[in-house]
């Protein structure tokens, strides 16, 4: 589909969601977007059992525009025989960071609602240039391969699953089938507005063009960057499971030699799974720190306590220890009803088993070593900060049914996450 829409290149680029029951479309009513819509409508008619369309489009309530330019969405979309829905951003804007706010606003409207509808993933109108833009984008701020590998097809944004089934295609293209139906798209005066990075590296493609460095070859250096990074991730993990041993309460320890003996791309993912694992972060680590770190670590630099990212490091007798790092973050007290099973501080997953036994699940904090080891029976090695950050269950009785991944009832089932 890079140089034309034919029913061919249509029916491949979408397969990935042709077995869906349901899809939603994220349509802002800009050319691309109005061009999902319409190609997503021919490639229907050609389906013997089509999904269900949805259609989303949000006013972040930050132009006046922005209300009459979801009407002319949802009018299109009803044209076009979906169910649109006008979704809209409320309440006070923050002073800075607007874009980041008005993106997770915008993904947790349209996650509310297609869990609703029954959506089963989101499709964007990403195409090559907003992929060239990402990539020079990441490159300047110094990212490495998973950065340089640009958005995927498929990928996870704020908890809503991700489609962009049009990230090889050019947008003069999508442009022209907007065109060719007659439509007017909206056009938000964001988008070239030099105040964002974004825009300013959009201005700079042409001149990198002519140098020999436009979208497509940007977008051939993503897809090889991605290559490379699989490879990597594939060894890093082999290696994790060698070198890394995760314990009951949350920590981790790495042996100091092994480590220092991988070569440094594959620390660095070790280092950063580690990080994210045993901190309860999600959201992707800066490699400049995890880089520091591991140099830190390899030299022997670290023989006292080190915070970083959430977590307390140490490095002595040849173990690496990481443990979360108490009072980060508040952790909860709360109520635990018969048959539910939730994760506690993004890293437990705690079950309830009991069908009518109401539990309490609250933060171990302050116990003594001596205190533990007459609990459990066996000595205990873990680093207190782990212990004091770990889950613990209790009954109406104040009874402890567990402390981390250790349970002594069988009420409760606790398991520490290690993705």
């Amino acid at each position: 589909m890079s140089t034309s829409v034919t029913a061919e290149g249509l029916a491949a680029a979408l397969a990935p969601v042709a077995q869906c029951k349901a899809i939603g479309l994220a349509v802002s009513g800009g050319a691309d977007s109005l061009a999902l819509m319409v190609l997503v409508r021919r490639w229907l008619r050609e389906l013997e059992n089509p999904p269900k369309v949805f259609v989303y489009s949000v006013d972040h309530g930050l132009r006046r525009e922005a209300r009459d330019e979801v009407a002319m969405v949802v009018d299109e979309a009803k044209k076009l025989g979906f169910d649109p829905r006008a979704l809209a951003w409320t309440g006070a804007k923050p002073a800075t960071g607007v874009q980041d706010a008005a993106r997770q606003a915008r993904y947790r409207l349209i996650g509310e609602a297609m869990a609703e509808d029954g959506a089963e993933i989101l499709l964007t109108a990403h195409h090559i240039n907003d992929q060239a833009e990402t990539i020079l984008m990441r490159l300047s701020h110094g990212s490495g391969l998973d950065g340089l590998s640009g958005m995927q097809p498929l990928s996870m944004v704020e908890g809503v699953p991700i489609f962009r089934p049009f990230l090889a295609v050019d947008p003069k293209i999508l442009r022209a089938v907007v065109d060719a139906e007659g439509l007017t798209p909206a056009e938000d005066p964001s988008n070239s507005d030099p105040h964002y990075e974004r825009v300013r590296w959009r201005r700079a493609l042409p001149a990198l063009a002519d140098l020999g460095l436009d979208a497509e070859t940007l977008f051939r250096f993503s897809e090889r960057a991605a290559q490379a990074e699989e490879a990597l991730a594939i060894t890093a993990s082999i290696s994790f499971d060698e070198i890394v041993r995760l314990d009951g309460f949350g920590a981790a320890e790495i042996d100091s030699d092994q480590f220092a003996s991988v070569p440094k791309a594959i620390a660095d993912r070790i280092l950063a799974r580690v990080l994210r694992i045993v901190g309860g972060q999600q959201k992707p680590r800066a490699l400049s720190v995890v880089e520091r770190l591991r140099d830190a670590l390899v030299a022997g630099d670290v023989s006292k306590t080190r915070t970083v990212l959430g977590c307390v490091v140490r490095n002595s007798s040849g173990v690496i220890s990481v443990a979360r790092e108490p009072g980060r973050a508040a952790l909860t007290r709360m109520r635990v009803d018969p048959g539910v099973e939730f994760v506690w501080d993004e890293r437990f997953l705690i079950a309830n088993l009991s069908p009518d036994a109401g539990l309490t699940v609250v933060p171990a904090e302050y116990w003594q070593r001596r205190h533990l080891e007459e609990l459990f029976g066996f000595r205990i090695t873990a680093p207190m900060e782990a212990i004091r950050t770990s889950p613990m269950i209790v009954d109406e009785s104040e009874k402890v049914l567990s402390l981390g991944t250790h349970a002594f009832d069988e009420r409760v089932r606790i398991t520490f996450l290690k993705e």
